[in-house]
């Protein structure tokens, strides 16, 4: 599935800068944007968030200097990422002028974002307010036990058929309607669920990501599953270069310190609008991504 086609701004102007919907073609050009911050996505990060959303880019003078990405979850929410503006291209109001053009597109839906602390005075302008941390932790060498599980509990591999019941699981944990992106990371991801005498009470995913591969999303009822489901990857995975981003409120930042998984970063959830909710039966242990929630 490719990007959506963008209506609209796609000939706006902004003094010497125009914005205009980023396509697959821009991302050789955009990629070297997030290189510059340290941020370790690859040319195929971006493609597989850009076919799931919609993009814009900022041209100066015919170059690329600024993207931005958002996701529709549903008819009432969405997440916006990936806005990086050049540091020749600072000043300019182009990470304005790209934030508030999405807003646009993406209608009325509450809108969700992982800020840097450079973003923050910017989207408090635009109405979004702080609602908890992500903590990024990641590392090559780490050491994790496999977790005992209660009895009529067991880890079992993702099948074919559970596509369906991961996004129902997932839409019940946060509250968002993200079945395109769980079918979309199924292909690109190994996946073990959580099982309660058959029923599905939980999951986590891995898939390659920037430097190594990431763990997430991450459902489970509490944070002993939620332990279980990440310490089977670790357990599996021993060796590799592994990054899991995490909210604060999970508590699994200490356990990840001290598996070996150092903390290297956060970032300011926030919100413009009503955050969604889960149903309070599943909770939200990891990531897809910061950008993507």
């Amino acid at each position: 599935m490719g990007p959506r086609m963008v209506k609209e701004p796609a000939d706006r102007v902004e003094g010497a800068v125009r914005l205009r919907p980023l396509t697959s073609a821009d991302l050789p050009s955009a990629q070297p944007l997030t290189a510059a911050l340290r941020w370790p996505h690859r040319v195929e990060d971006w493609a597989f968030a850009l076919a799931l959303g919609d993009g814009l880019a900022a041209e100066l003078d015919g170059r690329l200097v600024g993207t931005i990405m958002g996701w529709r979850y549903g008819a009432d929410a969405a997440a916006l990422g990936f806005v990086v503006v050049a540091d020749a291209a600072q000043g300019r109001g182009i990470g304005r002028a790209l934030t508030e053009a999405m807003l646009g597109i993406l209608g009325q839906r509450s809108v969700t974002l992982t800020a840097t602390e450079a973003g923050l005075p910017l989207y408090r302008s635009l109405g979004f307010t702080g609602t908890g941390l992500v903590r990024q932790h990641q590392g090559g060498t780490f050491s994790a036990e496999l977790i005992p599980l209660p009895p009529g509990q067991r880890l079992r591999p993702l099948g074919r058929s559970d596509a369906p019941v991961l996004a129902t699981l997932d839409r019940r944990a946060l509250g968002l309607q993200r079945d395109s992106l769980i079918e979309a990371l199924l292909p690109v991801s190994d996946g073990v669920v959580l099982d309660r005498e058959g029923e599905a009470i939980g999951f986590a995913l891995i898939r390659r990501f920037g430097h190594g591969q990431v763990i997430g999303p991450v459902v489970a009822p509490d944070l002993a599953g939620a332990r279980a489901l990440i310490a089977h990857w670790l357990g599996s995975r021993s060796g590799q270069f592994i990054r899991i981003d995490v909210p604060e409120e999970s508590g699994l930042s200490p356990w990840l310190q001290s598996l070996g998984l150092e903390e290297v970063g956060t970032g300011a959830v926030m919100v413009r609008g009503t955050p969604p909710q889960g149903d309070g039966t599943l909770r939200g242990f990891a990531l897809v991504s910061q950008a993507m929630g």
